[in-house]
């Protein structure tokens, strides 16, 4: 089984109060408590309580779709970035007026976007990722820095398109982003280290976890790809056996208070599972027919059958 390694920042959670929003607070521990020459320590008030705004590039987007929009309302509500820094290009007038609502600023083209900013997140479906990298790539300068969170995209399909003198960086998030708790990896390539290493960490840093990974752990049984699998299985889970209102609630949470425990007690999920079947009660009568109806090897083949496409993807 692959081991995530340990990220490169942590956080500190301010104590939640009533009426307020949660705080998390970036920590480097590549830096120590020096400031990284491309992140400027300032603070802006959100919600009644100080929240960092560390990064001060201005952050592009192509493509306005769901992750794009995870990511902005992500970063804008955590306080990493200010509306007025991010620059939207999406094809639809609609979509550009919803980022326009938020404070941002949209372009008609896509071009116009990499020209206003210094670090672009390729936001757009991994086959019409070369047809954006060569309409853009007469803008692009050595100091800008190219993201793409297009799944089974590698580094080297995009340094193709752009010659291997640019700053890129694959990154593999998900829409959980937008409360603040995603489960990214990233990967470098091209000319980027540990600046722009560094302004990844902060803006993910503010809306959940990120790890940085070499890209041959991206394609095959990654970190990224299992908690997609599991994520949309839970969603399954929850449309199961949940029903409108309270009883909604009550079977979120338990997902969520079973993720919670994995990721903070640091017991083997076989352990914390045994610890709630008692023999002869209900929950070990649940398992038994979850067993009996083979859902761990269909667990087991959704992951396979997901990272098989991948790399299918890739070979496009």
């Amino acid at each position: 089984m692959f081991a995530l390694p340990k990220a490169n920042s942590v956080t500190m959670t301010v104590p939640r109060t009533h009426g307020q929003a949660r705080a998390v607070v970036p920590c480097s521990r590549k830096f120590g408590t020096r400031s990284h020459p491309l992140l400027a320590q300032h603070t802006r008030a959100r919600s009644g309580l100080v929240m960092p705004s560390a990064v001060t590039q201005q952050i592009g987007f192509l493509g306005g779709g769901m992750m794009a929009n995870a990511l902005i309302r992500g970063f804008i509500d955590k306080g990493v970035l200010a509306a007025d820094q991010i620059r939207v290009y999406d094809p639809k007038q609609a979509n550009r007026d919803k980022f326009e609502s938020l404070g941002a600023k949209s372009y008609p083209t896509n071009t116009e976007v990499v020209e206003n900013s210094d670090m672009v997140f390729l936001c757009v479906k991994p086959a019409v990722i070369p047809k954006v990298l060569t309409q853009i790539k007469p803008y692009l300068t050595p100091d800008k820095v190219i993201v793409s969170v297009a799944a089974g995209v590698p580094i080297s399909k995009l340094v193709e398109h752009t010659g291997p003198d640019y700053k890129i960086i694959r990154v593999m998030p998900n829409t959980p982003v937008l409360v603040g708790e995603t489960a990214a990896a990233m990967c470098l390539g091209g000319t980027a280290g540990q600046e722009e290493e560094a302004i990844l960490m902060e803006l993910f840093s503010a809306v959940g976890k990120i790890y940085t990974l070499d890209e041959s752990k991206i394609s095959a049984v990654t970190g990224t790809l299992a908690a997609q699998t599991v994520y949309g299985a839970s969603k399954m889970v929850l449309e199961t056996v949940s029903h409108p209102g309270v009883l909604e609630t009550l079977a979120a949470q338990t997902v969520f208070g079973a993720s919670k425990m994995v990721l903070e007690t640091g017991s083997h999920p076989g352990v914390l599972k045994d610890m709630v079947t008692s023999p002869g009660g209900t929950t070990i009568a649940a398992v038994h027919e979850l067993e009996k109806c083979g859902m761990r090897a269909a667990f087991m083949n959704a992951v396979t059958a997901a990272a098989a496409r991948a790399d299918e993807i890739a070979e496009m």
